[in-house]
């Protein structure tokens, strides 16, 4: 079997070579092809993780918030001792008083915020600038805010008509997160007068961690009574994720477009081989050559075809991948991450057998052909 193969294949590489430019563009096509789909594939993998990048680490994070749905407008002291219960001993549980106060800057006319009150800030956020413990007077002002109003520790604004000092300025947050401060006033929980809580974050060591926590916070506090909601962030970046996967495979489709056409194309030349070496298969029936044996020279030249455009078409995917890996990541080498060798191993796959397929009818044309018909013509 063997010697039979190679003769093939031999014969095969010979006449695409007589005739190069009509075999180069119907290569093309499969480079093209294969480029298509594996840059696509890489820009879709890029584009998801610079996304999840920019989701930060909040997989980890709860948030838990009285059920208004059922009338029910803050949570007690009660409902905090519970959700320490249900969390781990590694868990950062931090309650959060709100009210909605007029603040002025600088003497500006005052604007409505909402004011942010935690009893241990330091737990939750770091300082830009300034100090965020001891905190039990004085306010914290979150990055967007002091950049939008000039603040630095040490400045003054006032909340309701008080006068009330600048600590601290904090760390930008991740923007997904329910903690992120970066538009916050945050005060010390001691200045409310209010004693029920608006909400409160959980934050666990790992999301599976975080995802039981949940479910032991639903089934204490809404056994009788839907009292709170549970937000898990961790939730929202597998849906994200989920979404990111629809839309590479929506651009993986898209791209495989190109390889139909080139299949098209390569269709076209093997059509035009058959027809042009007419002669020169029947001269090969007559001499002995079997059906088989054209089919298989027939198909060599395709597969050829394909392996070749395949092969180049990785190359040049890579060299794409190395260049939307730089600008969308920022990190080159993250175009070898295992995403990408699949979509670049499935569009060489899907190239080459678009082009066995687009040769079967051709070669199954040319060993049908009658030696005498073919001679005669």
């Amino acid at each position: 079997m063997a010697g039979r193969f190679f003769p093939a294949a031999l014969m095969a590489r010979r006449n695409l070579t007589r005739t190069k430019m009509r075999s180069l563009l119907a290569s093309l096509g499969i480079v093209i092809g294969v480029v298509a789909i594996a840059s696509l594939g890489m820009f879709g993998v890029a584009l998801q993780y610079s996304f999840t990048q920019n989701l930060g680490n909040v997989g980890n994070q709860l948030t838990v918030y009285p059920n208004s749905g059922e009338n029910i407008t803050e949570l007690t002291e009660r409902d905090i001792r519970t959700i320490r219960r249900e969390t781990s001993p590694t868990a950062t549980v931090s309650p959060v008083k709100t009210r909605v106060e007029p603040v002025s800057y600088n003497r500006e006319d005052a604007i409505r915020e909402t004011i942010y009150g935690v009893e241990d800030p330091a737990a939750l956020y770091e300082a830009k600038e300034g100090r965020v413990s001891p905190f039990r007077s004085g306010a914290l002002v979150g990055s967007d805010v002091a950049e939008e109003h000039e603040l630095h520790p040490g400045s003054q604004i006032t909340v309701n008509g008080t006068s009330v000092r600048v600590r601290a300025v904090l760390e930008e947050g991740d923007p997904f997160s329910s903690t992120n401060p970066d538009n916050r006033i945050i005060m010390p929980a001691t200045s409310f007068s209010q004693r029920g809580y608006s909400e409160v974050y959980v934050i666990e060591s790992t999301g599976t961690q975080a995802n039981e926590t949940a479910m032991g916070i639903r089934g204490a506090l809404n056994d009788r009574e839907q009292r709170v909601v549970v937000q898990e962030l961790g939730s929202l970046v597998d849906t994200i994720e989920e979404q990111f996967q629809i839309i590479n495979t929506v651009l993986a489709g898209i791209a495989s477009i190109s390889l139909l056409v080139a299949g098209i194309s390569i269709l076209n030349v093997m059509l035009m081989s058959t027809v042009e070496r007419r002669e020169e298969i029947g001269v090969l029936r007559a001499v002995g050559y079997q059906k088989r044996d054209v089919l298989k020279v027939m198909l060599m030249e395709a597969t050829l075809l394909g392996f070749l455009g395949g092969i180049a078409g990785v190359i040049l995917s890579l060299g794409a991948g190395l260049a939307i890996n730089h600008y969308a990541v920022g990190n080159a080498m993250a175009v070898f991450r295992l995403p990408n060798a699949w979509y670049v191993g499935a569009a060489f796959t899907f190239g080459v057998l678009t082009s066995i397929v687009s040769g079967l009818y051709p070669a199954w044309k040319a060993a049908s052909e009658e030696p005498v018909d073919a001679l005669r013509g």
